[in-house]
Protein backbone atom coordinates (compact mmCIF):
# COMPACT_ATOMS: atom_id res chain seq x y z
CA UNK A 1 0.00 0.00 0.00
CA UNK A 2 1.08 3.65 -0.81
CA UNK A 3 0.25 5.80 2.22
CA UNK A 4 1.05 9.36 2.74
CA UNK A 5 1.20 12.12 5.78
CA UNK A 6 -0.03 15.75 5.26
CA UNK A 7 -1.09 18.08 7.49
CA UNK A 8 0.07 22.13 8.51
CA UNK A 9 3.42 22.44 9.11
CA UNK A 10 4.31 22.27 12.64
CA UNK A 11 1.76 19.33 13.01
CA UNK A 12 4.21 16.60 14.12
CA UNK A 13 3.18 14.73 10.46
CA UNK A 14 7.19 13.59 10.19
CA UNK A 15 7.02 12.32 13.58
CA UNK A 16 3.93 10.60 12.84
CA UNK A 17 5.57 9.38 9.96
CA UNK A 18 8.72 7.92 11.78
CA UNK A 19 6.23 6.47 14.38
CA UNK A 20 4.37 4.78 12.08
CA UNK A 21 7.54 3.48 10.03
CA UNK A 22 9.05 2.20 12.82
CA UNK A 23 5.32 0.34 14.30
CA UNK A 24 5.38 -1.17 10.95
CA UNK A 25 9.28 -2.21 10.95
CA UNK A 26 8.45 -3.95 14.85
CA UNK A 27 5.88 -6.09 12.85
CA UNK A 28 8.34 -7.14 10.82
CA UNK A 29 6.56 -6.03 7.69
CA UNK A 30 8.79 -4.67 4.53
CA UNK A 31 8.61 -0.73 4.59
CA UNK A 32 9.72 1.94 2.27
CA UNK A 33 10.16 5.18 3.66
CA UNK A 34 10.57 8.35 1.41
CA UNK A 35 10.77 12.15 3.07
CA UNK A 36 9.13 14.22 0.16
CA UNK A 37 8.99 17.50 2.38
CA UNK A 38 11.10 20.48 1.40
CA UNK A 39 11.66 20.22 5.37
CA UNK A 40 14.05 17.36 5.20
CA UNK A 41 13.69 15.54 8.84
CA UNK A 42 12.65 12.03 8.54
CA UNK A 43 16.21 10.30 8.68
CA UNK A 44 16.73 12.02 11.68
CA UNK A 45 13.17 11.37 13.33
CA UNK A 46 14.19 7.42 12.20
CA UNK A 47 17.44 7.66 14.40
CA UNK A 48 19.82 9.36 11.93
CA UNK A 49 22.26 12.24 13.18
CA UNK A 50 22.37 15.05 10.89
CA UNK A 51 25.27 14.37 9.01
CA UNK A 52 24.15 10.63 8.26
CA UNK A 53 20.39 12.20 7.13
CA UNK A 54 22.22 15.05 4.85
CA UNK A 55 24.44 11.94 3.32
CA UNK A 56 21.49 10.28 1.69
CA UNK A 57 21.59 10.38 -2.08
CA UNK A 58 18.81 12.72 -3.66
CA UNK A 59 16.54 12.04 -5.68
CA UNK A 60 16.07 15.18 -7.08
CA UNK A 61 19.63 15.27 -7.59
CA UNK A 62 19.01 11.81 -10.31
CA UNK A 63 16.22 13.17 -11.70
CA UNK A 64 17.47 12.50 -15.81
CA UNK A 65 18.94 8.56 -14.43
CA UNK A 66 15.73 8.13 -12.84
CA UNK A 67 14.00 8.82 -16.12
CA UNK A 68 16.39 6.76 -18.35
CA UNK A 69 16.23 3.46 -15.83
CA UNK A 70 12.11 3.72 -15.67
CA UNK A 71 12.32 4.58 -19.66
CA UNK A 72 13.83 0.98 -20.48
CA UNK A 73 12.07 -0.12 -24.18
CA UNK A 74 9.43 1.99 -23.67
CA UNK A 75 8.86 3.30 -27.96
CA UNK A 76 6.08 5.76 -26.98
CA UNK A 77 8.95 8.24 -24.75
CA UNK A 78 11.44 10.05 -27.61
CA UNK A 79 14.15 10.41 -24.69
CA UNK A 80 14.65 9.91 -21.20
CA UNK A 81 14.48 14.26 -21.52
CA UNK A 82 11.02 13.92 -22.73
CA UNK A 83 9.82 12.50 -19.77
CA UNK A 84 8.15 14.66 -17.47
CA UNK A 85 6.88 14.17 -13.78
CA UNK A 86 3.41 12.55 -15.41
CA UNK A 87 4.58 10.22 -17.63
CA UNK A 88 2.84 6.93 -17.29
CA UNK A 89 4.34 3.13 -17.44
CA UNK A 90 3.75 1.99 -21.01
CA UNK A 91 4.88 -1.73 -22.74
CA UNK A 92 8.34 -1.63 -22.48
CA UNK A 93 8.75 0.46 -19.49
CA UNK A 94 10.97 -0.69 -16.25
CA UNK A 95 8.24 -1.43 -13.37
CA UNK A 96 9.72 -1.61 -9.73
CA UNK A 97 8.93 -3.63 -6.90
CA UNK A 98 9.59 -2.07 -2.88
CA UNK A 99 12.92 -2.57 -1.61
CA UNK A 100 13.54 -4.07 -5.58
CA UNK A 101 16.72 -4.67 -7.16
CA UNK A 102 17.08 -2.37 -9.67
CA UNK A 103 18.98 1.22 -9.89
CA UNK A 104 16.90 3.55 -7.77
CA UNK A 105 16.91 1.04 -4.44
CA UNK A 106 19.92 0.15 -4.92
CA UNK A 107 21.99 3.49 -5.33
CA UNK A 108 19.32 6.23 -3.99
CA UNK A 109 18.17 4.11 -0.58
CA UNK A 110 19.28 3.64 3.07
CA UNK A 111 18.69 1.05 5.46
CA UNK A 112 17.89 2.70 8.33
CA UNK A 113 15.48 1.81 11.66
CA UNK A 114 14.80 -1.54 9.58
CA UNK A 115 13.54 0.35 6.53
CA UNK A 116 14.51 1.34 3.05
CA UNK A 117 14.86 5.17 3.74
CA UNK A 118 14.80 7.43 0.14
CA UNK A 119 14.55 11.20 0.16
CA UNK A 120 13.81 14.09 -2.59
CA UNK A 121 16.88 15.97 -1.15
CA UNK A 122 16.89 19.89 0.38
CA UNK A 123 17.09 23.07 -1.75
CA UNK A 124 20.76 23.82 -2.65
CA UNK A 125 22.17 26.83 -3.55
CA UNK A 126 21.63 26.51 -7.31
CA UNK A 127 17.71 26.16 -6.32
CA UNK A 128 17.57 29.11 -4.73
CA UNK A 129 15.49 31.80 -6.88
CA UNK A 130 15.29 29.63 -9.75
CA UNK A 131 13.34 26.17 -9.03
CA UNK A 132 10.56 25.25 -7.14
CA UNK A 133 10.62 22.29 -4.55
CA UNK A 134 8.17 20.19 -7.38
CA UNK A 135 11.12 19.89 -9.22
CA UNK A 136 12.62 17.36 -7.12
CA UNK A 137 9.27 15.72 -5.88
CA UNK A 138 8.82 15.07 -9.34
CA UNK A 139 11.46 11.84 -9.27
CA UNK A 140 9.01 10.70 -5.96
CA UNK A 141 5.87 10.75 -8.44
CA UNK A 142 7.52 8.96 -11.14
CA UNK A 143 8.67 6.36 -9.16
CA UNK A 144 5.04 6.10 -7.63
CA UNK A 145 3.95 5.90 -10.97
CA UNK A 146 6.20 3.00 -12.28
CA UNK A 147 6.00 1.32 -8.56
CA UNK A 148 3.64 -1.85 -8.24
CA UNK A 149 3.43 -2.90 -4.76
CA UNK A 150 1.81 -6.11 -3.35
CA UNK A 151 0.15 -7.51 -0.59
CA UNK A 152 1.77 -6.84 2.77
CA UNK A 153 4.16 -4.28 1.29
CA UNK A 154 3.83 -0.57 3.00
CA UNK A 155 5.64 3.08 0.76
CA UNK A 156 5.28 5.64 3.65
CA UNK A 157 5.89 9.45 2.57
CA UNK A 158 6.19 11.85 4.66
CA UNK A 159 4.44 14.85 1.80
CA UNK A 160 5.24 19.13 1.87
CA UNK A 161 2.83 20.68 4.27
CA UNK A 162 -0.09 22.27 4.00
CA UNK A 163 -1.62 21.98 0.66
CA UNK A 164 1.32 22.25 -1.72
CA UNK A 165 0.58 18.90 -2.72
CA UNK A 166 -2.01 20.20 -5.15
CA UNK A 167 0.61 21.69 -7.12
CA UNK A 168 1.18 18.61 -8.92
CA UNK A 169 -0.75 15.04 -9.27
CA UNK A 170 1.45 13.21 -6.63
CA UNK A 171 -1.74 13.73 -4.22
CA UNK A 172 -3.87 11.06 -6.36
CA UNK A 173 -0.70 8.70 -5.97
CA UNK A 174 -1.92 6.97 -2.63
CA UNK A 175 -4.09 4.17 -1.23
CA UNK A 176 -4.89 6.14 1.65
CA UNK A 177 -4.09 9.68 3.24
CA UNK A 178 -3.68 10.66 6.91
CA UNK A 179 -3.89 13.89 7.51
CA UNK A 180 -2.26 15.14 10.83
CA UNK A 181 -4.06 17.44 12.61
CA UNK A 182 -3.60 19.62 15.85
CA UNK A 183 -6.86 20.52 17.51
CA UNK A 184 -6.36 24.09 16.78
CA UNK A 185 -8.25 26.28 14.10
CA UNK A 186 -5.08 26.07 11.54
CA UNK A 187 -5.09 22.63 12.51
CA UNK A 188 -8.43 21.75 10.86
CA UNK A 189 -7.91 24.61 8.47
CA UNK A 190 -5.71 22.33 6.35
CA UNK A 191 -8.34 19.64 6.12
CA UNK A 192 -10.88 21.95 4.78
CA UNK A 193 -8.21 22.40 2.29
CA UNK A 194 -7.64 18.65 1.37
CA UNK A 195 -11.64 18.03 1.04
CA UNK A 196 -12.55 20.86 -0.80
CA UNK A 197 -9.37 20.43 -3.43
CA UNK A 198 -9.42 16.40 -3.55
CA UNK A 199 -13.24 16.16 -3.43
CA UNK A 200 -13.40 14.70 -7.30
CA UNK A 201 -10.47 12.56 -7.15
CA UNK A 202 -11.23 10.27 -4.96
CA UNK A 203 -8.46 10.59 -2.33
CA UNK A 204 -9.02 8.37 0.61
CA UNK A 205 -8.46 10.92 3.44
CA UNK A 206 -8.53 9.99 7.80
CA UNK A 207 -7.66 12.44 10.10
CA UNK A 208 -5.14 11.55 12.95
CA UNK A 209 -5.27 14.08 15.68
CA UNK A 210 -2.02 14.91 16.97
CA UNK A 211 -1.03 16.76 20.26
CA UNK A 212 -4.17 16.04 21.97
CA UNK A 213 -4.46 16.79 25.55
CA UNK A 214 -7.72 15.77 26.65
CA UNK A 215 -11.56 14.85 25.46
CA UNK A 216 -12.00 18.53 24.75
CA UNK A 217 -9.34 18.45 22.45
CA UNK A 218 -11.10 14.99 20.97
CA UNK A 219 -14.40 16.76 21.01
CA UNK A 220 -12.95 19.77 19.30
CA UNK A 221 -11.61 17.93 16.15
CA UNK A 222 -14.97 15.92 15.95
CA UNK A 223 -16.69 18.69 15.58
CA UNK A 224 -14.37 19.96 12.75
CA UNK A 225 -13.88 16.86 11.06
CA UNK A 226 -16.55 14.64 12.01
CA UNK A 227 -16.51 10.88 11.08
CA UNK A 228 -12.64 11.57 9.19
CA UNK A 229 -11.23 11.09 12.47
CA UNK A 230 -9.33 7.86 12.69
CA UNK A 231 -7.72 8.38 15.97
CA UNK A 232 -5.88 10.41 18.32
CA UNK A 233 -1.84 10.74 19.99
CA UNK A 234 -0.96 12.47 22.93
CA UNK A 235 2.07 14.29 23.95
CA UNK A 236 4.25 11.67 24.59
CA UNK A 237 7.28 12.20 27.06
CA UNK A 238 9.02 9.49 24.66
CA UNK A 239 8.04 11.19 21.55
CA UNK A 240 9.94 14.43 23.20
CA UNK A 241 12.67 12.70 23.85
CA UNK A 242 13.28 11.37 20.52
CA UNK A 243 12.76 14.79 19.24
CA UNK A 244 15.63 15.71 21.68
CA UNK A 245 17.86 12.88 20.23
CA UNK A 246 17.48 11.06 23.22
CA UNK A 247 17.68 6.58 22.51
CA UNK A 248 14.33 5.50 21.38
CA UNK A 249 12.54 2.32 20.59
CA UNK A 250 8.68 2.06 19.70
CA UNK A 251 7.89 0.25 22.61
CA UNK A 252 8.65 3.08 24.72
CA UNK A 253 5.53 4.62 23.69
CA UNK A 254 2.50 4.22 26.32
CA UNK A 255 -0.06 1.81 25.50
CA UNK A 256 -2.63 4.44 23.88
CA UNK A 257 -0.36 5.82 21.29
CA UNK A 258 0.78 2.13 20.31
CA UNK A 259 -2.85 1.22 20.17
CA UNK A 260 -3.25 4.37 17.57
CA UNK A 261 -0.55 3.19 15.44
CA UNK A 262 -2.24 -0.26 14.92
CA UNK A 263 -5.56 1.61 14.07
CA UNK A 264 -3.58 3.02 11.51
CA UNK A 265 -2.13 0.17 10.16
CA UNK A 266 -5.55 -1.55 10.19
CA UNK A 267 -7.04 1.08 8.40
CA UNK A 268 -4.28 0.88 5.76
CA UNK A 269 -4.87 -2.65 5.35
CA UNK A 270 -8.82 -2.96 4.89
CA UNK A 271 -8.18 -0.68 1.97
CA UNK A 272 -9.18 -1.93 -1.65
CA UNK A 273 -6.17 -1.93 -4.34
CA UNK A 274 -7.78 -0.04 -7.36
CA UNK A 275 -5.15 -0.50 -10.15
CA UNK A 276 -7.61 0.83 -12.42
CA UNK A 277 -8.44 4.15 -10.74
CA UNK A 278 -4.34 4.79 -9.93
CA UNK A 279 -3.60 4.45 -13.32
CA UNK A 280 -6.48 6.24 -15.24
CA UNK A 281 -5.51 9.28 -12.51
CA UNK A 282 -2.13 8.81 -13.78
CA UNK A 283 -3.22 9.45 -17.03
CA UNK A 284 -5.50 12.03 -16.20
CA UNK A 285 -2.61 14.33 -14.94
CA UNK A 286 -0.43 13.67 -17.74
CA UNK A 287 -3.05 14.54 -20.36
CA UNK A 288 -3.58 17.80 -17.97
CA UNK A 289 0.52 18.70 -17.73
CA UNK A 290 0.68 18.03 -21.20
CA UNK A 291 -1.79 20.76 -22.70
CA UNK A 292 -1.07 23.14 -20.13
CA UNK A 293 2.78 23.65 -19.76
CA UNK A 294 4.98 20.06 -20.86
CA UNK A 295 4.03 19.72 -24.54
CA UNK A 296 6.03 23.28 -24.93
CA UNK A 297 8.34 22.70 -22.68
CA UNK A 298 9.93 19.03 -24.00
CA UNK A 299 8.50 20.43 -27.93
CA UNK A 300 6.35 17.53 -28.86
CA UNK A 301 2.82 15.88 -28.10
CA UNK A 302 3.49 14.19 -24.42
CA UNK A 303 0.06 12.97 -24.83
CA UNK A 304 1.91 10.28 -27.71
CA UNK A 305 3.38 8.97 -24.39
CA UNK A 306 0.02 7.47 -23.04
CA UNK A 307 0.00 3.46 -24.09
CA UNK A 308 -4.00 3.18 -23.94
CA UNK A 309 -3.47 -1.08 -23.71
CA UNK A 310 -1.42 -0.69 -20.72
CA UNK A 311 -2.63 -1.12 -17.07
CA UNK A 312 -0.33 -1.00 -14.25
CA UNK A 313 -0.54 -3.77 -11.49
CA UNK A 314 0.72 -6.88 -10.78
CA UNK A 315 -0.41 -8.67 -13.90
CA UNK A 316 2.15 -5.84 -15.78
CA UNK A 317 4.71 -7.44 -13.80
CA UNK A 318 4.33 -10.77 -14.61
CA UNK A 319 3.94 -9.67 -18.27
CA UNK A 320 7.44 -9.09 -18.11
CA UNK A 321 7.11 -5.26 -18.63
CA UNK A 322 9.54 -5.29 -15.51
Amino acid sequence: MKIAFVGKGGSGKTTLSSLFIRHLVAAEAPVVAIDADINQHLGVALGLDEDEAAAIPAMGEHLLEIKTYLRGANRRISSPRAMVKTTPPGAGSKLLRPRGDDFIHSRLSVDVAGASLMATGPFTDEDLGVACYHSKTGAVELYLNHLVDGPGDYVVVDCTAGAESFASGMFTRFDLTFLVAEPTRKGVAVYRQWVEYAKDYDVVLRVVGNKVHGLDDVAFLREHVGDALLCCLGQSAAVRGLEQGRPFDIEDLDEHDRAALATLRTEVDAQPKDWEKFTRQAIEFHVKNARAWANAAVGEDLEAQVDPGFALGGASLMAGSS
